[in-house]
């Protein structure tokens, strides 16, 4: 990792730091009536809310960072099949997946056929291909599954925030001699 990435990765980190911090100064600690005591109550319970929402998109963002740092320079691309929640609920839809990553068995002509007839993603009409990405592109579930996971394997379901997926990894570069 070059000095500059580490750099830019310790000033992002600090500044998410910092910003939690400051975030948390400002809530009244020391209720003294009964209508303050109510008020506090209600910037607690909205506080923690809020906190919540943003520990959830910092730490997908630490995610994202991460995937960034780690995988910096690399591509990959793959094909996906999607289900979203408007078509088939979570549980049937993995149930699908399943169905369908047995028929398939890592044969790439077959995903693309499956993609096709049951994706839910624009990409169904080029077989579920969602062309080259570099880290970062995707939601953080499917980036790992590009950047970390076996390449020519169907991977999954796998739950992001679109649905329900599987992922057929095609290319990765920056693994020892397979760049483009």
């Amino acid at each position: 990792m070059t000095p500059m990435i580490q750099l830019l990765a310790l000033a992002l980190f600090s500044t998410l730091l910092l910003s939690t911090r400051v975030t948390t100064a400002f809530i009244p600690t020391a209720p003294h009536s009964n209508q303050q005591q109510h008020q506090h109550q209600h910037q607690q319970q909205t506080f923690h809310r809020h906190q919540n929402i943003n520990t959830s998109h910092k730490n997908n963002l630490f995610d994202l960072i991460g995937s960034m740092v780690q995988n910096f320079g690399k591509k990959a691309s793959a094909s996906h099949i999607l289900i979203k929640p408007t078509q088939l609920p979570a549980d049937e839809a993995k149930a699908k997946l399943l169905e369908i990553k047995e028929a398939v068995a890592n044969d790439a002509a077959e995903f693309a056929r499956y993609a096709g007839e049951y994706s839910d993603c624009p990409s169904k009409a080029k077989g579920g291909d969602l062309g080259k990405f570099g880290p970062g592109m995707m939601v953080p579930e499917f980036d790992a599954i590009a950047f970390k996971e076996d390449v020519g394997v169907v991977h999954g379901p796998v739950s992001t925030s679109f649905g329900e997926h599987l992922i057929l990894v095609t290319y990765r570069s920056g693994e020892g001699d397979d760049e483009e």
